[in-house]
């Protein structure tokens, strides 16, 4: 559809709605017995009918177009057979011109020199096959020579490949019976003498063992003696004056305490009363638990003595815990911290390490107090110079510690190690001393460490308690020497049943030496023999490979030889091919010449029936083409239709929506519109008669349009709703969709 056609139909349009509205409205005003659902129902069946005339009218559109493609396609087609049919008539009208008799004679002489071209031909390659099957009896011979050599070279290397086996079992054989019998003769000596060593080392132990035996015994007797004797007694004044001073630490109270305790001297007098016996002067180490429970038994049995003496009915007590924790605790803040409590002049010490006490306490969750001496230390011109660890100097220690914590204990002391020993639930003014459990450590500076721990169900400090019966601890050591001697010598007697083993093991490897030495002869034997067959099998060998060389020589040779025949015979293959090919061609010219008029007639008949076929598809195509018009053309109609019936609908809608909302008593408005009903009715007549003009010189049928004009009879509303409702299909109109056409 083109454009000037479209913009026809939509001003007819255009005036056919507009004046179907106008109508349908006047007609709605007079008939007021027709209802709003009557005309909405009237508009719907009218939009679906023409909704199915558009789908209809596009079915047969899309039909129409399939057929013109088809019909495309055929044409297409023909014209290429036209074309096809056009260049092979061509071909047989050149043959045609050629086919003298001169030509064919020549065509045909042709033929015949090509026969005898290719005769030729095919003679050289039957006599080259020929060639290429004797290489190939010649090459099948000598591929069998090659395979022969090639087992025999295997052979060969296999029979030296055994012998070299052979020889080196024989050699690992000799190797190993000369090894095993030197290693078990020197393994069962080596044992004997280790075993001979132990047996000494044992019976070192023992003695030793005894040794120990007879001086724990002196200690156990040593140790009761000095912890009866041993005892610190407090003078009656000197209680009084420590309480005194204690309850009110006056400089007056200090005087009277200081002048009744008597100080260093009274500290040396008891020095001098120290037991000492020769049986305590033996080397310990003061970290054994052996020692740490005699040396703790021994200092709580002091101070319970004196606690006793001052009138308290508590004791300290002593556990194998409370010493493990005095232990760890000088190791970690004196010794690994270089801390010198005293220095090496007594006035250069770092003093208690009050930090590490806070830390430690926390870590144990208890309360800790410290009391420390000089221990092992003893003062040379004014230096520290530690004593030789023995028990004596370790109990000599605790003893004049405790004496000088009682007895000299003024000046910047203040008694505060005499407080230490005597208060209780409360040490130095700090509360949680209820359970006390003492602990000795000496650090490596040689001093000694009195720690005060607080013990607990939590800490477990007072757990492993000592009993604090000095024959009970002496006892224990004896009874540990006892004890080590009694493993000693069990050690000892399997140490000497060790002994004899090993040395029946000498006799039995020097035997089993005899033995071998012999089968080391045998074995040597073996060796030589293998040795021999082996320089055979590698003659042998060298033989076979030398062959092997030979065939494998004359083997390529052969190859080479067919290789060269096989290309020979392949050549003289392609010059046959290109001669049949050739006389075919030429075989082929002379039938084209011969059949100029039969091929030329056929062409011709060939081609006019291309040609045919052609203006058949042709013609086909135009009437399809025309259809396809026709059906474009109902589509667009179809299309217009059912828009027109979508206005009428919403005009109407519109026109019963604005009649139902006047009423039958507002006669004096009607009056008053009155100007407007001609005016609008002029208004519309105008509209109306430019697109009737339009139609009329388009030449359209006018006839079918309803006529409007200036009616005075009808409503207000009525003229005023047509104007608009003409505007909104105007405007409803311009936006319809447009189908495409070719």
């Amino acid at each position: 559809m083109n454009k000037k056609k479209m913009i026809r139909l939509t001003a007819l349009v255009g005036v056919a709605t507009a004046t179907g509205v106008v109508a349908e409205a006047n007609q709605a005003h007079a008939a007021t017995t027709t209802t709003t659902e009557t005309t909405n129902q009237t508009t719907n069946a009218s939009v679906e009918s023409t909704q199915a005339a558009v789908d209809a009218a596009q079915s047969a559109f899309d039909t129409a177009q399939t057929s013109v493609d088809n019909a495309q396609a055929n044409v297409t087609s023909a014209s290429n057979n036209v074309t096809s049919a056009s260049a092979t008539l061509s071909s047989a009208i050149a043959n045609k011109e050629a086919a003298t008799s001169e030509n064919i004679a020549s065509a045909t002489s042709a033929v015949s020199s090509q026969a005898v071209v290719v005769a030729s031909a095919s003679q050289a390659v039957s006599e080259q096959a020929g060639v290429v099957s004797a290489a190939a009896s010649v090459q099948a011979s000598a591929q069998a020579e090659a395979t022969s050599a090639s087992a025999s070279l295997f052979s060969s290397s296999a029979n030296v490949a055994s012998a070299t086996s052979a020889l080196s079992a024989a050699e690992a054989a000799l190797t190993s019976d000369q090894s095993t019998a030197a290693n078990n003769l020197s393994a069962a000596e080596s044992a004997a003498s280790s075993a001979s060593a132990a047996v000494s080392s044992g019976q070192a132990a023992v003695d030793n063992a005894q040794a120990a035996v007879a001086s724990a015994q002196a200690i156990v007797d040593a140790v009761a003696e000095v912890q009866s004797s041993d005892v610190i007694n407090m003078s009656v004044a000197y209680i009084t004056a420590l309480k005194n001073y204690l309850a009110n630490p006056s400089s007056a109270n200090a005087a009277a305490l200081q002048e009744v305790a008597k100080g260093a001297d009274y500290v040396k007098e008891l020095q001098q009363k120290f037991k000492s016996d020769a049986s305590l002067d033996v080397v310990v180490d003061p970290s054994d638990p052996t020692v740490q429970e005699a040396l703790s038994v021994y200092a709580v049995n002091l101070i319970n003595h004196l606690r006793n003496q001052y009138g308290l009915t508590t004791a300290f007590g002593a556990s194998a815990n409370a010493n493990v924790a005095a232990i760890d605790f000088v190791k970690k803040y004196y010794d690994d911290e270089d801390w010198n409590i005293f220095g090496t002049t007594g006035s250069d010490g770092k003093g208690h390490n009050k930090n590490g006490l806070d830390a430690y306490a926390d870590q144990l969750n208890t309360s800790i107090a410290e009391d420390a001496g000089s221990g092992l230390t003893t003062w040379v011109n004014g230096k520290a110079t530690m004593a030789t660890t023995t028990l004596h100097n370790l109990l000599y220690a605790v003893y004049s510690d405790i004496a000088t914590m009682l007895f000299d204990d003024g000046g910047t002391n203040n008694w505060s190690h005499a407080q230490s020993i005597f208060e209780d639930g409360t040490i130095l003014g700090t509360d949680g001393f209820n359970n006390v459990y003492l602990g000795v450590a000496f650090d490596k500076y040689g001093y000694a460490h009195y720690e005060l721990y607080n013990a607990t169900e939590g800490n477990h400090l007072g757990n492993n308690a000592y009993s604090l019966d000095v024959q009970t601890v002496a006892q224990a050591l004896l009874t540990n020497a006892q004890a080590s001697l009694a493993s000693a010598k069990a050690s000892l007697q399997r140490m000497t049943t060790n002994l004899m083993v090993a040395k029946a093991a000498v006799v039995a490897a020097q035997n089993q030496l005899a033995v071998l030495e012999n089968s080391s002869a045998n074995d040597l034997v073996a060796v030589t023999k293998a040795r021999t067959q082996l320089a055979s099998a590698e003659t042998s060998y060298q033989t076979a490979l030398a062959t092997y060389k030979q065939k494998e020589e004359a083997l390529k040779k052969a190859g080479d030889n067919l290789a060269a025949a096989q290309a020979s015979l392949e050549a003289a293959q392609a010059t046959l091919a290109t001669a049949k090919a050739k006389l075919a061609e030429l075989e082929e010219t002379v039938a084209n010449l011969t059949n100029a008029d039969q091929l030329l007639a056929a062409a011709q008949a060939a081609y006019e029936q291309a040609v045919a076929n052609l203006t058949t598809a042709t013609g086909n195509l135009g009437a399809a083409q025309v259809d396809l018009a026709k059906a474009e053309s109902q589509l667009a109609l179809a299309e217009d239709t059912a828009e027109q019936a979508k206005v009428r609908a919403a005009i109407a809608a519109q026109v019963d929506q604005q009649l139902n909302g006047s009423t039958a008593n507002d006669h004096q408005s009607a009056e008053q519109d009155a100007t407007s009903l001609k005016t609008n009715g002029r208004a519309l007549t105008a509209t109306v008669a430019t697109a009737s003009a339009a139609k009329q010189k388009q030449g359209a049928n006018q006839g079918r349009l309803p006529q409007t004009g200036n009616d005075d009879q009808e409503a207000s509303t009525m003229a005023l709703v047509g104007l608009e409702m003409l505007g909104m299909a105007t405007g409803l109109y311009g936006y319809k969709k447009k189908k495409l056409t070719k």
